[in-house]
């Protein structure tokens, strides 16, 4: 998966939102060693110092620790990996909702069209295509 980043944004913010999304989803698995702050910096074409403060950010949220002379680690702390899935999951449906509510839709008829988008999915998946 690569880097993007929105220009409206603090480039760290998106760095921990972007770290954050390859820890629950297993890129980055349970207690497994990141790559060096200038390892990621280089990779996502930013200034080292923006990765070390996106690195420090997820330390204090508990994603991340240090082992003195080993480096940075990604927690093994399941549960809070979890529990940091769940609240972008939630967080993402509320972006969702607000979205189809300011299009006009309804509750019933924004349940339709996750069903349909979801049916959609399912044919694109079974004939290959990729699916949402």
């Amino acid at each position: 998966m690569g880097w993007t980043f929105q220009p409206d944004r603090p480039i760290y913010s998106q760095l921990m939102e972007q770290i954050k999304r390859r820890i629950i989803t297993g890129e980055y698995p349970p207690g497994e060693k990141m790559p060096s702050v200038r390892e990621l910096a280089m990779e996502a074409a930013v200034n080292p110092n923006t990765m070390q403060k996106a690195f420090a950010q997820l330390e204090q949220e508990g994603l991340l620790h240090t082992q003195r002379t080993s480096g940075r680690f990604v927690t093994e702390d399941r549960e809070r990996i979890m529990s940091i899935k769940e609240d972008l999951a939630r967080n993402l449906a509320m972006d969702f909702l607000r979205s189809m509510q300011e299009l006009g839709y309804s509750d019933s008829q924004t349940v339709t069209v996750l069903e349909a988008a979801r049916l959609q999915a399912e044919k694109d998946t079974a004939s290959g295509k990729e699916g949402v």
